[in-house]
């Protein structure tokens, strides 16, 4: 299949050379975005822990709590592409400390708010501000870096978003259990300021020769409104259930919505995302890639924090301890896979990361409630030696399979490809928990001689399961608390074994995409032609 119009005509003296200068040194230009990336990746678990809290001080319902979460991730997820294009037409500096500012800013006004709405509409804003962050990071580094050392510096950046991922749970609980729910967005004030004045003395502004002169704006809207209906969608499966009208409404306008926006696009003189750009089969496979990388992982690790909470009756802040070895070693793993890609190419490294994901997630399939922390561990160090390769090389076929004049948008694609399939699997896999607990919930109910439940607290039980919670009335004796306390737990870890193999089966789909992938088209001239 033949590839769209690259930059592979560019001279090999047109690579930038590292410059010996603070400003648009490629090593302190990695240092400088990846602090505001880390704000953003610490933001999107650190806050989850901070929840409660806020539900209980400012008087919040449920529906209120959750959409403290999900607009953050609809702002996020609606805006990455279009962010990316603007940072393409702008310059990625530019952008890049706008939404440094920005994030930095909604986060103070958060810790001020006196009520929940003012939370929620703070948290849009913040999602919109953290879409503009990512995407130039990365046109940044694919600018700024040469070829030979491109995927060195994507390796640590994935280390940095991986390592504050995993550390928000921890930060957090910490923060909300000795100070309060405010300090977790005040904290980003400090941090966005240091990331601010690093911004404006080291980023360099480099934009391509061929960079957009305008706007699609029709373009814009109509993906905004596809990326929107289907994260929605998404959300709101568990609780709508996927038989339901809203559900398939909502997932069947997003289908809809996208087939107009490609073919918009296919007219359009200047397309927000030219559709010749997937004809390159290696993009098209790392953008896939991400997707189902993105549903194993955050779909499985979904389940794991009600294992750890629920089942093992951990704290916010031991549960993210127990994380720690899928940290450590996507920590040291990255930069590692980093120098492995540029050696070898991805191919290697991302079917073999693929793999050890499957067989972690197989590993984590056979956890039961009394298993101790060295299984657990060992599958956590095992998934973040998967991930590692995956990350980085994904992310530098997806960006690098791009031209330069494209790289922001190429760098929302990939960032709305995590989104997407992260929404997806958390769903899919949901589904696949609720569908498991309301099937075997009841013959073991029965089995273990426990009361008949009338049809409406029978249900009760089933969602409070399918979260690991024992459903458990107050007051029961001793007796009848132990076991139903059992079979709970056993019904939700028959569930989650059930999610993990079906993760580990799209992981190993992934390993058969990942077989079409190959190095960057421009990563050989990673600088592309630039000018300043």
């Amino acid at each position: 299949m033949s590839q769209v119009p690259l930059a592979t005509d560019h001279r090999p003296d047109q690579i930038p050379e590292p410059r010996k200068s603070l400003r648009g040194h490629p090593w302190l230009t990695l240092f400088s975005v990846a602090i505001g990336v880390m704000m953003v990746a610490l933001d999107a678990t650190i806050v989850a822990v901070a929840n409660p809290a806020i539900q209980k001080d400012l008087g919040a319902s449920l529906a209120d709590v959750q959409w403290i979460t999900n607009g953050y991730l609809l702002a996020l997820a609606v805006a990455l592409i279009t962010a990316g294009k603007l940072g393409d037409r702008f310059g990625h500096r530019q952008t890049f400390l706008i939404g440094i500012t920005g994030f930095a800013l909604t986060s103070g006004l958060i810790g001020l708010s006196s009520s929940v709405a003012m939370v929620i509409v703070l948290r849009v804003f913040q999602g919109l501000f953290g879409a503009l962050l990512q995407p130039a990071a990365l046109g940044l580094l694919r600018a700024t870096f040469p070829a030979e050392k491109l995927n060195t510096a994507i390796g640590i950046w994935g280390a940095v978003i991986g390592a504050s991922t995993a550390a928000g749970p921890i930060i957090g609980g910490l923060l909300v259990e000795h100070v309060n729910w405010q300090s977790v967005f005040f904290i980003n004030v400090p941090v966005g300021a240091i990331a601010l004045a690093l911004g404006l003395v080291i980023l360099k502004d480099l934009r391509a020769e061929k960079a957009p002169k305008s706007f699609d704006v029709p373009g814009i809207a109509l993906l905004s409104a596809a990326m929107f209906c289907l994260i929605w969608g998404l959300i709101k499966a568990p609780a709508w259930h996927w038989s339901s009208f809203g559900t398939w409404a909502f997932v069947g306008g997003s289908v809809l919505l996208f087939a107009v926006f490609a073919l918009w696009e296919s007219r359009s003189r200047e397309p927000l995302i030219p559709l010749g750009l997937f004809r390159s089969v290696p993009l098209s496979a790392g953008t896939v890639l991400m997707v189902l990388m993105a549903f194993a992982f955050m779909g499985g690790l979904f389940f794991v924090t009600f294992y750890l909470q629920n089942v093992h009756g951990m704290s916010p802040v031991s549960s993210g301890v127990h994380l720690l070895p899928l940290t450590a070693m996507m920590i040291v793993a990255s930069p590692v896979a980093g120098a492995l890609i540029t050696r070898f190419g991805p191919r290697i490294p991302l079917v073999g990361g693929m793999l050890f994901t499957a067989v972690a997630m197989i590993g984590m399939s056979r956890l039961t409630a009394d298993s101790g922390t060295a299984a657990t561990s060992l599958w956590f160090a095992l998934l973040g030696l998967g991930l590692a390769p995956v990350m980085v090389g994904a992310t530098e076929v997806i960006v690098g399979n791009a031209p330069l004049e494209l790289s922001g948008v190429a760098g929302g694609l990939q960032q709305a490809a995590m989104q997407v399939g992260g929404s997806l699997g958390t769903a899919v896999l949901g589904a696949v928990m609720a569908a498991r607990v309301d099937n075997q919930l009841p013959s073991r109910w029965a089995a273990a001689g426990l009361p008949k439940l009338p049809p409406a607290q029978a249900a009760q039980a089933s969602d409070a399961v399918a979260v690991g919670v024992a459903p458990v009335p107050p007051h029961a004796p001793v007796q009848l608390a132990t076991t139903i306390t059992r079979v709970g737990h056993e019904t939700f870890v028959s569930g989650m074994g059930l999610s993990f193999t079906v993760a580990a089966v799209v992981a190993a789909v992934a390993a058969v995409v990942a077989f079409f992938t190959k190095r960057g088209a421009n990563a050989d001239a990673a600088g592309g032609s630039v000018h300043i």
